[in-house]
């Protein structure tokens, strides 16, 4: 389980004093604590998969911030945390697979219009899952349905 493959990569870093790291899988392993408390449930590695994904998306967001400031030294740690976080993600998928999932999604659908964008956009974050960023699906089925 993901759960305890964070938790041995904690010890591992701990060990091998990478502070990066170790900071990095605490803050997962508090922002899954946080979910379990919150919601009284027993997390799965699904949800742990979004926990991730979530936390590598706070990241990347940053980044435009981070580089107009002109921070390189913050920059530089938020790239290495994205990095780590993402050795626990799906790998992700390229635009020409998303755009290819979206197309069979939408025509499974019979969707047509941008009226149909919210129905396209459920359908395709669960399939897809955390292995593509919702901005680019977004970007894909409105390319498509316009």
């Amino acid at each position: 389980m993901l759960k305890e493959k964070l938790l041995e990569d904690l010890k591992n870093s701990m060990k091998d004093k990478n502070n990066l790291r170790k900071n990095v899988i605490q803050m997962v392993r508090a922002a899954i604590l946080q979910v379990e408390k919150d919601k009284q449930i027993e997390v799965t590695d699904d949800q742990i998969i979004d926990i991730i994904a979530k936390e590598a998306k706070k990241r990347k967001d940053s980044i435009p911030d981070y580089e107009k400031s002109g921070r390189e030294d913050l920059l530089g740690q938020i790239k290495d945390e994205i990095a780590i976080l993402e050795e626990y993600l799906p790998e992700q998928l390229s635009p020409e697979e998303v755009e290819e999932k979206v197309k069979a999604i939408i025509a499974s659908l019979g969707a047509s219009t941008m009226k149909d964008m919210g129905m396209v956009m459920k359908k395709a974050k669960e399939e897809l899952g955390a292995s593509a960023d919702g901005k680019t699906i977004n970007e894909v089925a409105k390319k498509l349905l316009s």
